[in-house]
């Protein structure tokens, strides 16, 4: 019981997985769960687990690459698409980022399979190493798709505009380009482009005004919570609030101020990854606020939003890696921690005053 180690809700384990990433709730209130090694799952609240999804992409299993995000198409119920993003294999020791759609199959006997898949978007170039895909996908009110793109520790990419590393993107469904994107009368990849100067963002969501927020990791220090605006640069890697690992200085926001400053950021690291905005009834006095998981931080950090501020007002303790954060149903608060044996987990109210 999570009251006794000072948390203010009640803490259920449900099942455990190998390195679980991502997880959504099916419109039955089933999960759908990602494990980073390759598979998809089909999870009930009471953690009765299926048998692998068939015909999940091959993924390219290495440092923090491996199965992503799983989101489900916002008229799932008449469409049953879903989208995943994986790291895939290319040429000469190269990876990158991907995302996939497809039909999503349930069987009766509880058997599920991907059918009619269609990679509808790749990171471009595929480079060498293993780190900061990003790789989350958001879908805001009007069906447009966003999805998080790292400069996967190549630095520069996250300016040029030519490349869509370091950057965050916005598709219509099928992967297609809309023609109002900030960029789109340059072609190619730049009319992919919804916003630049982004290093490894692993959170992306929209709150309840629509407006559209990523957390991203900061170098040595320095992870943000940015209010990600059409055609605007982040900055990174000319300036950070944070420093490069071998201790090099890179100058801040506010020495910069052409580029677009994180409404709140960390020094020392939280390593933030999932973001979501809160609205359920479970925790009334938390509607409204947004809520990261942290990695490094062994937390989650519960951020008060006002305007166009915002503030860390609470860090509850989890006591080990925390990947992912998704509200169910009913408004309790879904956890996967990050690990071999990660847990899925449910917080609820306490009835410990």
């Amino acid at each position: 019981m999570a009251a006794s180690n000072g948390l203010p809700f009640m803490v259920t384990p449900i099942a455990s997985f190998d390195e679980p990433w991502a997880m959504t709730f099916l419109p039955d209130g089933r999960m759908l769960i990602t494990e980073k090694p390759g598979r998809l799952l089909v999870v009930t609240q009471n953690g009765d687990v299926s048998r692998p999804v068939k015909n999940v992409p091959k993924v390219d299993y290495r440092g923090q690459g491996g199965l992503g995000d799983v989101v489900l198409h916002p008229d799932f119920k008449n469409n049953n698409l879903v989208y995943i993003s994986y790291a895939e294999a290319g040429d000469n020791n190269t990876r990158g980022a991907a995302v996939l759609r497809a039909t999503l199959e349930l069987g009766d006997d509880g058997a599920a399979a991907l059918t009619d898949s269609k990679v509808i978007w790749r990171q471009s170039a595929k480079v060498t190493g293993s780190g900061h895909y990003g790789h989350r996908i958001a879908f805001d009110a009007n069906g447009f798709l966003f999805i998080s793109s790292g400069e996967r520790q190549k630095f520069d990419p996250s300016q040029d505009m030519k490349s869509n590393l370091g950057k965050i993107l916005r598709l219509n469904d099928d992967g297609s380009i809309p023609s109002d994107n900030p960029f789109f009368d340059q072609g190619g990849i730049t009319a992919q482009i919804w916003s630049l100067g982004h290093r490894n963002p692993l959170g992306l969501a929209f709150d309840a005004e629509g407006r559209l927020w990523n957390t991203e990791m900061g170098p040595l220090h320095g992870d943000e919570l940015n209010l990600v605006k059409p055609a605007k640069n982040y900055g990174y890697p000319i300036v950070s609030n944070g420093d490069h690992y071998n201790g090099d200085e890179i100058p801040n926001h506010d020495t910069r101020p052409e580029f677009e400053a994180p409404k709140a950021y960390w020094v020392p690291s939280i390593a933030p990854s999932e973001l979501i905005f809160y609205n359920g009834k479970v925790f009334p006095d938390w509607q409204g606020s947004a809520f990261i998981a942290g990695l490094k931080s062994a937390a989650i950090i519960r951020v008060e939003i006002n305007g166009d501020t915002a503030k860390e007002v609470d860090r509850f303790d989890m006591g080990t890696r925390i990947r992912e954060l998704e509200q169910g149903p009913d408004g309790a608060i879904w956890v996967l921690e990050d690990s071999k044996g990660g847990r899925l987990l449910k917080l609820t109210e306490s009835t410990i005053q």
